[in-house]
């Protein structure tokens, strides 16, 4: 039996998602802390990025190249809308949004939050230091 195949991850299963940043001292400040507490470790590290693995898939954040950031990112704008995560529990998102609004970020639907997703979905909506949107899902 071929044993590559046992650990390869699924087909169709997403590798990386890379973003380009405004200020990535800013971006690692808030995406550092909160990936590691989802699991995820310091994969690679060079002068104009870092990236953050958990399992298979890891996340890349760059600093954007001058003149390329002066639009800014809007959710609502043609591109990615957010990314989301799976918690480890409802105490995991709870944790988060705790960590969060003590940094100053901003935590979005602050009205129906942590059910802001609907009755059946408790979760966290924050922005990042650029504006995208990151949902915290518990179980």
């Amino acid at each position: 039996m071929d044993s590559s195949k046992e650990t390869a991850p699924p087909s169709g299963g997403l590798h990386h998602v890379e973003l380009y940043v405004s200020d990535l001292k800013a971006s690692i400040r808030f995406w550092e802390p909160l990936l590691k507490k989802l699991g995820y470790a310091e994969f690679q590290k060079w002068d104009q990025g870092v990236s953050y693995l958990h399992s298979t898939t890891y996340i890349v954040f760059v600093q954007a190249e001058d003149g390329y950031g002066d639009a800014g990112y809007h959710r609502k704008r043609v591109g990615l809308n957010h990314l989301a995560f799976h918690a480890a529990s409802r105490g995991q998102v709870d944790e988060l949004t705790d960590w969060v609004r003590t940094n100053g970020y901003r935590v979005l639907y602050e009205d129906r939050h942590p059910f802001a997703g609907g009755d059946d979905c408790y979760a966290l909506f924050c922005e990042d230091p650029d504006r995208i949107k990151v949902e915290i899902v518990a179980p």
